[in-house]
């Protein structure tokens, strides 16, 4: 039956259609397949989370050898929720793809960008829904080789040096995380995840799962940008193709906390991780460092690409910090802000890219009166952005609500306070861009604008409509993540 070989389709499909593409001479016809794909993956990751959420973990041997000796594909309703995230962004952003690349990308080269967009949701997927800690190692790199193809596309020349930044930083992140992975498997004799986990508390000798623990989790951080380790981040974002950028900012940042929410708990489990050792303090103070220091940096930019870029870093410290809270209400608030932030910044990057095909400029001084020439692309920017902030009636007030009631429940009141104040200074730099797009005079760049083609702006008011939509009905977002902050925190104590 084909309903349980859907783990395994999962994979297999955007790989074929990444073989499929790489023939291609014309970017319509790789777009054709693009599209097809990403409208694919969807309907089977909410098949497989419909199916968990109704019978409970899935387990897929692949090629029929059992685990822990073969490799096992495992869906729970943690990573059922973000393969459901990343096939959604693949599939809302595919549409606006045609056009965009189109205006960015040199015709020769567009088939190849529908090659590497299709091998880098083939490896998100495939570290989101393996169990197997090396065979996560290598979907993150063939996620990664095919994000830096990504951003070299650029036309800007600036692509090819953010691009080799993100690969030297990247590179430095995936050996660190092989290495972990090396030192757990010398310690256990396994790289099944879930093997992994039982066999632990066996290990007398600790200093060697010590280290293993402090490598994944620098190598993944560097994945994830977590402050400090975020600094190839801004450039990639700023330029790399409008339609890379939203699929990048949505989608690769929340598999790579994926990753280290499963090692934390479901490997290394809670007890160990934020009760013996100060891993909980040492998050909480980088995740407040992300909230405030990169806020603050994007108030002062005046590209809005990386001003978003900046805010990513913020908003990844407040997923990290329901991490760092490790007790359910917070770890909720964690993983539903890391569906809600992929709506918001996909949604706000899609609009900027809209920006770009109109007026070939991000440039804050270039988009004086724009509001007035493309009002709906504006006001879907202010309505994103409002969510951004954490206004009540939008998704992102739902996660910052559950960080706020985590911290409360561990009496730490001055960490709602905190919060507070760092969704005051996302109001400035939204601000800055709400003031000069509607209440400036209309600037020369902007005189002729008019609003992008429908291809463009539907999948942006899509996204728009789901941060409203998910401000309101929280049963699939805050619902589901409840479920999995449940399972993580008891899955191995």
């Amino acid at each position: 039956m084909i309903a349980a070989q859907l783990p395994a389709l999962q994979i297999v499909i955007p790989l074929l259609g990444a073989v499929l593409t790489a023939m291609m001479r014309r970017g319509s016809w790789a777009w054709a397949v693009a599209l097809a794909v990403s409208w694919t993956m969807p309907l089977i990751a909410g098949s497989l989370l419909m199916q968990v959420l109704s019978t409970g973990p899935i387990s897929y041997a692949l090629g029929g050898w059992n685990p822990p000796w073969g490799i096992e594909y495992r869906i729970d309703a943690l990573n059922g929720f973000v393969l459901v995230l990343v096939s959604l962004i693949g599939a809302v952003i595919m549409p606006y793809a045609r056009v965009s690349v189109e205006k960015e990308i040199a015709p020769k080269k567009q088939a190849w960008f529908y090659t590497m967009y299709l091998l880098c949701l083939c490896g998100l997927l495939g570290i989101t829904i393996t169990n197997d800690a090396f065979n996560a190692f290598v979907f993150l790199e063939v996620s990664s080789l095919s994000t830096y193809a990504l951003i070299a596309l650029g036309r800007d020349r600036r692509a090819l040096l953010a691009a080799y930044q993100y690969l030297i930083l990247g590179t430095i992140g995936a050996t660190l995380y092989v290495i972990g992975v090396g030192l757990l498997y010398t310690m256990t004799g396994t790289l099944n995840l879930s093997d992994i986990a039982g066999r632990l508390d066996g290990v007398e000798n600790i200093r060697p799962i010590l280290a293993a623990l402090a490598f994944l989790t620098v190598g993944i951080s560097l994945k994830l940008a977590l402050f400090p380790l975020h600094v190839w981040l801004p450039n990639a974002y700023a330029y790399a193709p409008s339609v890379a950028t939203a699929f990048l900012a949505a989608t690769a940042t929340k598999v790579a906390v994926y990753l280290l929410l499963r090692y934390y708990f479901s490997v290394f489990g809670v007890t160990f991780v934020f009760e013996t050792l100060p891993v909980s303090t040492i998050l909480l103070t980088l995740s407040l460092a992300a909230m405030f220091g990169a806020s603050i940096v994007a108030v002062f930019q005046d590209d809005v690409k990386r001003m978003l870029a900046y805010s990513s870093v913020a908003q990844i410290g407040y997923i990290t910090l329901g991490i760092a809270l490790a007790n359910q209400t917070g770890l909720t608030g964690g993983i539903v802000h890391l569906f809600n932030h992929a709506l918001m910044k996909g949604a706000l990057f899609l609009v900027i890219g809209a920006v770009f095909f109109r007026i070939g400029s991000v440039k804050l001084d270039d988009l004086a009166g724009l509001g007035r020439r493309m009002p709906i692309t504006m006001g879907a920017f202010v309505i994103a952005g409002l969510s951004i902030i954490g206004t009540p009636g939008t998704a992102g007030f739902i996660s910052k609500w559950y960080l706020a009631l985590g911290a409360l429940e561990q009496g730490s009141w001055w960490l709602v306070l905190l919060l507070v104040a760092s969704s005051f200074i996302s109001i400035v730099y939204i601000g800055r861009v709400v003031e000069v797009t509607w209440f400036r005079p209309v600037g020369k760049m902007v005189a002729g604008a008019r609003e992008p083609p429908t291809s463009m702006l539907i999948p942006s008011l899509i996204l728009v409509a789901a941060t409203i939509y998910f401000g309101f009905d929280t049963t699939m977002t805050a619902g589901v993540a409840e479920k999995a902050a449940e399972a993580l925190l008891g899955a191995n104590r």
